[in-house]
């Protein structure tokens, strides 16, 4: 059995990168990497920009003005001013040739077309350079760079449609249990609604990967030697939920075995999953996860995502970290390191009621996870804890 940050490296340091790219139109790029780095085609902005309401002025010694014309965003007339004169601007608008600062509207008095403007006005205040946002020819997105929404915006407002990205991993599911049944059967004695695919499912799209194939394998080694082997043929990525423990109907471990697939390792020193296995196939790699919806998920989280954005070219490893402090005291005489669900508010953690790896109710009402090492037992009410913001808190 090896420690959290043994198994994690050994992880990153197996990955392969996925060398095929693909152009794509920006509409199908949300949570893509960027293959190579995007070079801007144009200044951003193009022209000098308004950054308010208000009116652009040609200095000069007095506070007072005259409003020779208006300047609205989309305009593209550009009237000359002289000293001591000014065009009423708006946000986003083009600011004269002549004019060299935007008051806004709140600091003056308009009386017809007279202006007195009530504060000191410095040179170029509230004009944006032209290129203040990005140079022609810089590149403002390198290789690797995962397209968020803003980003996506950003490359729209370029004027770039089509970006080249690295191809996304190929991901199947195995899912194990004869105490597993659908939705739409009835529930029996000893039976329960399966729910790791959603559980998986839900935390791939949120990294805009769709799964391959679900498989449903029964507890018996042939079905699981079916499953995996299916799974092999057309992907890059095989999670397996259930089935990798050492019980007389766990055969998991053993159809891998059969398959040839090298062990990476198996048994972590944690809590929840430790019986956790990482194995490799001809540049595919093989993940079985603990069964407990719990355990799936925070497996899923620490291991399985890091790999993940390691194929599709992101240059992250996994969730972001910070230390934050803890808002209660805590103890454990666990041997084991633990992953604790816990809710980040108020730039405090508190470590959430109901931690069985059974639970997603408290799981669907955490943000984060808290990471406990081995060696700590207890922690006192402030002190700093590292923890795992997980995606898209709430």
């Amino acid at each position: 059995m090896i420690s959290v940050e043994e198994a994690l490296d050994l992880v990153l340091e197996s990955w392969l990168p996925l060398l095929e790219t693909e152009t794509l139109h920006i509409n199908q790029c949300l949570y893509r990497c960027i293959a190579n780095g995007i070079q801007a085609p144009m200044d951003l902005p193009k022209f000098r920009e308004s950054s308010m309401d208000g009116f652009a002025l040609c200095l000069h010694k007095s506070s007072l003005y005259s409003i020779v014309d208006e300047v609205k965003a989309g305009d593209s007339k550009n009237p000359i001013l002289k000293q001591g004169e000014c065009v009423r601007i708006f946000t986003g608008a083009v600011v004269p040739d002549t004019a060299n600062a935007v008051i806004m509207q709140e600091k003056t008095i308009r009386k017809g077309n007279n202006l007195e403007v009530k504060i000191a006005v410095k040179e170029g205040q509230s004009i944006r350079p032209v290129g203040s946002q990005v140079k022609k020819g810089s590149y403002p997105l390198q290789k690797g760079h995962v397209l968020n929404a803003p980003g996506l915006a950003f490359l729209q407002s370029l004027g770039i449609t089509k970006v080249e990205v690295f191809r996304l991993p190929k991901v199947s599911i195995i899912l194990t249990g004869n105490e597993l049944i659908a939705q739409n059967e009835s529930l029996s004695r000893g039976k329960i609604y399966e729910s790791n695919s959603i559980l998986l499912k839900s935390a791939l799209y949120k990294q805009g990967i769709e799964v391959q194939d679900i498989f449903f394998s029964e507890d018996n080694l042939e079905t699981t030697i079916e499953s995996v082997n299916k799974a092999l043929s057309n992907s890059d990525v095989i999670i397996i939920s259930g089935g990798i423990s050492v019980g007389d109907h766990d055969f998991v471990k053993e159809a891998l075995k059969r398959l040839d697939i090298k062990e990476i390792f198996y048994k972590v020193r944690q809590k929840p999953g430790k019986p956790l296995f990482f194995g490799i196939k001809e540049e595919k790699f093989i993940f079985a996860l603990p069964g407990n919806p719990a355990s799936t998920l925070t497996t899923f989280y620490v291991y399985v995502l890091p790999l993940l954005l390691k194929l599709k070219g992101c240059k992250t490893k996994g969730l972001v970290r910070l230390s934050v402090p803890i808002s209660h005291d805590f103890s454990s005489n666990e041997p084991r390191a633990l992953f604790l669900k816990a809710f980040v508010e108020s730039n405090a953690v508190t470590i959430l009621d109901r931690q069985d790896s059974s639970m997603l109710v408290s799981f669907s009402k955490a943000n984060a996870l808290v990471y406990i090492k081995e060696q700590i037992k207890s922690i006192r009410k402030g002190d700093l804890v590292e923890t795992l913001i997980l995606p898209n808190p709430t």
